[in-house]
């Protein structure tokens, strides 16, 4: 069938659903509210479904439920709420003629309600024993086909609805984003730590090197930008006592889209004072691997790999039940690059000659911490399957983790990585004022080099700092990819339930 006569024919069913519409509109019956169901399908299929057919005759159940038609079996309707799917028994002895017309006249994805008695059928599946069906809403435009469901890629992600009411895997991905963000938040608070609330609409955008989207207040008249993180106003916080302090944020971020990046996306950060961010990788272990088995039921997380047509090449394990590997980001590059020695990468003429060799394009204002991590990102980066934390990242790439007090070429910093993603990022705080004024200036000075991703400087936060803020350790961690590991989701768009997407050709937002 052709683009076109699929259209003309759904034209044709959308024009029949419409005139069924006018008919109940006549007869004062569209789209009722008075119906309360008492029970969901998946709490029958959970109480009873075990229980044999006389056992359920001598229980007499008596219920109310209600839920969208997925198929129509004649005799037997299925349909589907929240919870799961139960059918329904087309009675004809006991239906008058009106209901049995009425029945009739549904289509799949109406939303339909009854009452009456549970039974099991022969085969061992549950159903009501409809005395009063209802029809609540009806759907004026048909579900994807049956057997094909809704394949295409992009129409999951613009028209979610759809792919939830059809595809089970999808709802199930969604429902595990549900239990981890609640699991976080209970881990947190039963350490003591306070949830809180920071602006999203800010003047100075800061937390993070990244450009932001800009936008204008009129009453203020003042340029405005979304927050590309929450970090400086939750470090604030810890100056005001809050020393354990969490915020599960949205994040903006004007960038490109990628299978791992959407310009909106979630995180969680935290900060605990007295701690080092040693303190927060033990921190970080323990909850991944408490909300491993919490969530998922067991400590290993099963991916799936791959080929271009879809199919499954392996699967993969990342234990999280097993201690969690730690190098630094030298080491880490020594080891996945055997033949670099550490004469390699100890000044920025040697570790240029390596970059340019591995075709990695630079800056003339990049030193030697920015250049080895470039190499990190290109030979190491996508190696770390197991459940790693990279540490001891340049200070040129950390304006606001602590030096290390040892070698403050590095920062006392973490980036956590399993299956090849980075997860979360985390370090000791920087609370020596002056040094973070100077990165702040050094950050100033590339954004006017051209650099649309470096810092502002933001005095208010000096200000901050010079009222004291404790020895301090923060981390973020991106939930989104995080529900990327814990559903086997390929790409971001699977876990954000309304990704970005480029407007349709001829739509309005494109005009």
């Amino acid at each position: 069938m052709t683009d076109k006569t699929a259209q003309v024919e759904e034209n044709k069913l959308i024009a029949e659903r419409k005139a069924k519409l006018e008919s109940l509109r006549k007869l004062g019956q569209a789209y009722p509210n008075d119906f309360r169901r008492d029970v969901m399908c998946g709490e029958l299929q959970a109480r009873y479904g075990e229980k044999d057919k006389q056992e359920i005759i001598d229980l007499g159940v008596r219920v109310k439920v209600a839920g969208r038609i997925m198929l129509n079996r004649g005799a037997f309707i299925v349909i589907q709420d929240m919870s799961g799917r139960i059918q329904l028994y087309v009675n004809r002895k006991a239906l008058s003629a009106e209901q049995l017309a009425m029945v009739k006249s549904w289509d799949l994805g109406d939303i339909v309600a009854t009452e009456g008695l549970l039974h099991k059928s022969n085969k061992g599946d549950l159903y009501v024993d409809m005395e009063s069906p209802r029809l609540l809403t009806k759907a004026l435009r048909p579900l994807p086909d049956k057997f094909k469901g809704l394949a295409d890629t992009e129409a999951k992600y613009r028209q979610r609805y759809l792919d939830l009411i059809v595809n089970e895997a999808t709802k199930k991905t969604f429902q595990i984003r549900s239990k981890l963000i609640e699991c976080m938040r209970y881990y947190l608070t039963k350490k003591d730590f306070v949830e809180a609330e920071t602006p999203m609409l800010q003047v100075i955008p800061g937390g993070a090197t990244a450009r932001p989207f800009a936008t204008y207040h009129n009453s203020l008249d003042i340029d405005m930008y979304l927050r590309i993180a929450p970090e400086l106003f939750l470090k604030r916080l810890v100056v005001g006592g809050f020393e354990k302090v969490f915020e599960i944020n949205r994040n903006f971020r004007n960038e490109g889209l990628s299978t791992r990046h959407n310009p909106e996306f979630t995180m969680i950060e935290f900060y605990q004072a007295f701690a080092d961010y040693n303190d927060l990788m033990d921190l970080t272990e323990d909850m991944l691997r408490w909300l491993a088995q919490e969530v998922l039921g067991a400590t290993i997380v099963r991916n799936t790999v791959r080929d271009s047509n879809d199919e499954v090449v392996e699967e993969v394990h990342y234990d999280f039940g097993q201690p969690f590997q730690r190098m630094t980001v030298l080491d880490s590059i020594l080891h996945y690059n055997q033949k670099l020695t550490k004469t390699n990468l100890d000044s920025l003429e040697a570790a240029q000659k390596v970059a340019a060799d591995l075709g990695i394009p630079l800056k003339d204002s990049w030193g030697l911490g920015k250049v080895q991590i470039e190499i990190f990102e290109k030979t190491v980066e996508h190696r770390l399957l197991q459940p790693t934390f990279i540490t001891e990242y340049p200070t040129e790439v950390s304006p606001l983790a602590r030096r290390n007090d040892e070698n403050p070429f590095v920062t006392d910093r973490f980036e956590f990585f399993v299956g090849g993603r980075e997860i979360a990022n985390g370090f000791s705080e920087l609370n020596d004022p002056e040094d973070q004024a100077d990165r702040f200036r050094q950050q100033v000075e590339e954004k006017e080099a051209g650099d649309d991703e470096a810092m502002f400087y933001d005095e208010d936060y000096i200000v901050a700092l010079e009222h004291g803020m404790p020895p301090t350790a923060g981390e973020g961690i991106g939930i989104d990819r995080l529900v990327m590991l814990f559903s086997d989701s390929p790409s971001i768009r699977d876990v954000i339930l309304f990704p970005h997407m480029r407007p349709r050709e001829g739509s309005k937002a494109a005009d």
